[in-house]
């Protein structure tokens, strides 16, 4: 993993803590977005664990620019495990839609950042529907959620809408596939032509286009 936050205190001691955890191995510390993508393009990455607000490049221009770069050279995208005090509901939905994999507060406890590091890598989102919701009711309440036309649902097949729906309120791909009554390879391979056909690179980003689109609505599920 890649440990990115401007304070060299915090980064130390995050860093510090995952070398100490026999199932985390840090490839590298980063001060800012900018040193964060140049040393993804020497090492890979499962988690990237990335503060918000730093100076210089930060860390939703830097999820954004890791998205891109990796999905364009055709490389696997690492997860980026947002570090935040949730007081800064705008910050966290644009890093949600930038791509982001989950959040986590900075006075985490130890055993709870790990096990959140676990969760990203093996693909899974770190966020409850509750949090979700309150995110996107925040930002969509100051009519700032869309900066541009809803993406059009028209190429989707019927299923392909319900599992995007159901990937919007926050479930798994088990708890998804126990729900439809199919396999969960089933699920993925639903979730797979729905995010090529819109476009999408993350589940992060699916998850925006169901509130965007409608087919979940902040405050009504």
């Amino acid at each position: 993993m890649l440990v990115v936050d401007d304070q060299v205190l915090i980064r130390a001691g995050l860093a510090a803590l995952m070398r100490a955890a026999p199932t985390v191995d840090v490839v590298g510390e980063a001060e800012d977005g900018e040193q964060a993508l140049a040393l993804l393009a020497e090492h890979e990455a499962d988690v990237v664990l990335m503060d918000l607000r730093m100076p210089g490049m930060g860390g939703i221009a830097a999820t954004e620019r890791i998205v891109a770069a990796r999905e364009a050279a055709g490389r696997r995208i690492p997860r980026v495990l947002v570090l935040t005090t949730f007081d800064l509901d705008d910050y966290v939905y644009a890093a949600l839609k930038a791509g982001a994999s989950g959040f986590v507060l900075k006075d985490t406890p130890p055993d709870r950042l790990l096990a959140a590091i676990t969760v990203v890598a093996h693909g899974d989102m770190l966020f409850s529907p509750s949090i979700s919701e309150r995110l996107v009711e925040a930002y969509t309440l100051r009519g700032e959620a869309a900066s541009g036309p809803a993406p059009d649902l028209a190429p989707l097949t019927a299923r392909e809408v319900e599992v995007l729906r159901l990937v919007g309120k926050g479930m798994t791909n088990p708890e998804i596939a126990e729900h439809l009554v199919v396999g969960e390879t089933t699920v993925k391979t639903h979730l797979s032509r729905t995010m090529t056909k819109l476009g999408l690179s993350t589940r992060a980003q699916a998850v925006v286009v169901a509130y965007e689109t409608g087919l979940i609505v902040p405050g009504g599920g």
